[in-house]
Formats: structure tokens, sequence, C-alpha cells
């Protein structure tokens, strides 16, 4: 097994298209929508192209966001995990114990009932599972640059993201499952075990292989510069997914373009609420900063990419569940560095309460 000190990546930095991804999705909106009224056949022949429910031009646009992603995760980091339990178990409680289920309470009541005569009829439970989706993802790639940029210990990042990795292909279908469930969505649970097989378990031993091979040929400068030319394609990807999921949406958009600050609000609430959560207990029971500033933001990010591939396996490119998902991308950005500002600024005070 590597050493954690050799397995960790080089210090991540947020590049152009992850520091505006923001303006990225909002062009992927006006061009998606253009181009869903200027070339209405080619969408259609698009959405057509699918065998068992699964869409085969996104299929290929979500392997090309994921893999990559996936690539730079170390499973050998995982027995670092007893080096920093008390974050880990801190991080595991938010992501799987707190997250999903406050975003169903919260996607319920927003979405459900206080927004739902502002929201096109009959869409309300469709967003709520897209929402749901959402926070059952942990994130994987960009917590390394949230950690990065709040001096967040890197052993622990890489670990808590392994072990989330490992987890979602055990706890992805059936959490979404129950919750789905008991928001009263019909969960069409072929399709789910479906995507859980080809947008996690499948993705991860092919990035784990690929990963190994690599690193046993050139080290890991070799894996590095792979991921450098791999990060603009997984980028790109991710774009070119969201301008097909415009050109299906833009109808509803022009129609309601409220609907889409309407969905923000609770993916923000739970956003804030759970990095909170993650922050304070680990401030309880004496975690150092180094490690609960990273377990905060673990436990507010998502795996939007997952959480797109899911929705649209699910429900379908013009279904509201993946406009949700998309508005989880639209937001993940300036939330999650207003995120790092504040753990940053009230590092003092963490500390004088954790000692």
């Amino acid at each position: 097994m590597a050493k954690i000190a050799d397995a960790v990546p080089a210090k991540p930095v947020m590049g152009l298209f992850e520091r505006w991804l923001t303006l990225w999705v909002a062009l992927c909106i006006i061009v998606g929508i253009a181009l869903g009224h200027a070339a209405p056949g080619a969408f259609a022949a698009i959405a057509a192209a699918e065998v068992a429910r699964v869409n085969l031009v996104v299929a290929v646009l979500i392997w090309l966001m994921i893999v990559p992603m996936l690539l730079k995760i170390d499973f050998g980091a995982l027995g670092s995990v007893r080096q920093h339990w008390r974050g880990v178990g801190v991080t595991l409680l938010v992501n799987w114990g707190v997250k999903p289920f406050s975003m169903a309470l919260l996607g319920t009541f927003f979405l459900g009932y206080l927004f739902a005569p502002m929201l096109p009829g009959g869409n309300a439970s469709s967003y709520i599972a897209g929402v749901i989706l959402l926070a059952a993802a942990p994130c994987t790639a960009m917590v390394f640059v949230w950690s990065n940029l709040c001096d967040g210990d890197p052993s622990y990042t890489l670990s808590q993201v392994a072990l989330n990795d490992v987890l979602m292909v055990f706890l992805f279908a059936p959490l979404v499952g129950l919750l789905l469930g008991v928001a009263s969505v019909a969960v069409p649970w072929a399709t789910l075990l479906i995507s859980v097989g080809l947008y996690i378990v499948v993705p991860v031993i092919v990035a784990q292989l690929v990963r190994t091979s690599i690193i046993a040929s050139g080290g890991q400068a070799a894996l590095d510069r792979l991921l450098a030319r791999l990060g603009p394609v997984s980028l790109l990807a991710l774009l070119a997914t969201l301008i097909l999921l415009f050109g299906f949406q833009g109808e509803q958009i022009v129609r309601q373009p409220l609907v889409i600050v309407l969905i923000a609000v609770p993916i923000l609430i739970q956003v804030y609420l759970n990095a909170g959560v993650a922050y304070l207990l680990s401030r309880q029971l004496g975690v150092a900063w180094c490690v609960a500033a990273p377990a905060a933001l673990i436990g507010a990010s998502n795996f939007f990419e997952l959480a797109v591939a899911a929705a649209i396996s699910l429900f379908g490119l013009n279904s509201g569940a993946a406009l949700a998902t998309v508005v989880g991308v639209l937001v993940e950005v300036p939330v999650m560095v207003s995120v790092v500002g504040i753990v940053k600024r009230t590092r003092g005070w963490y500390e004088r309460g954790a000692a």
C-alpha cells in the first residue's frame, strides 16, 4: 500500500472552468434553449438513442465527467481513516445520516407545499426527486479544491472521499429508493440499480484499474499529467450535458424562469445547514480545525455529476428531476466558496472552543 503522503494529489487549484462554473452554466442555459428551439429534430433524435432507458449520448458524456474525477481517488488512503476517526465520523454522520433526510424534508416543504402554486403543474414531486438525488451523493473531486482553499488536512480529505466512494456503491440505491418512496415518488428500481452499476460501480472499477496501471508504469507524476489532460475533457462533457438538458427544458424555463430560483432555495439552505452541523459538531468533539474545515465542506457539497446522471436515467432528459440537479451545479461554486470563507474567518473562534 502506498504511503498516504505519496498518495495525496498535488495541491489542487481552482482552474478557469471551475472558478467560473456558474457563468458557464448560465451560458449553457442560453445556448441550450436556443438550440432546442432551432433544432428540435436533433434533440428528439438524441432523446430516442436509448437502450434499457439509458440514453447512449448522455451515458458517454457522464462517463467522461465521472471517470476523471474517480481517477483522483486512492483507496489505499482508507488505511488512514483511524488517524482521523472523529472527523471521519462527523462527516459520515452528516453525509449519510443528516444531509439526504434534511434535503428530503426541505424539498418537500418548499417545493411540495410552500412553492407548489408557483411551480409548473404536476412537477413538484419530480423537483423533489431531483434535490434528493443531489443530496444522496457526497462530493468527490471538487472537495480536494475546497479543502486546499481552506488549508485542510490532505490525508483526511483523501481518506474521507475514498470512504464515501466505497459507501456510495452500497448505500446510494437503497437511500434514494427509501427517500423517494417517503416523498411519494414512484421508484423505478430496475433503472435505479442499472444507474448505480453504470455510473458508480463500473466507473470506480475502471478508474482504479487505470490509476493502478498508470502509477505502476510512470508513478504519481504520470497520473498527474493524465489528470491535467482529462480535466478539460471532463468539464466540457459536463457543459455539453447541460446544453442537452436545457435544450429539452427550454420551453419550460422560458415560460417560468422563476422555477430555477425556487428550486435553489432548499439547496442553498441544506448546504449551509449541513456545513454548520459538521463544523459545530467537530468543534464539540475537539477535532483539529484542519480536519473540521474540510469536514464541513465534504458534508455540504454534492457529487452533482452523479446526481445529473441518475436523474436523467430515472426520469428522463426533460424531467423536473434533471432540471433540479442542474440547479445544484449552478449554485455549487459560489456557495462552496462562501463556505470556505466562513470556516477560514472563524478559525480563531473554532480553535478557542475546540481546545
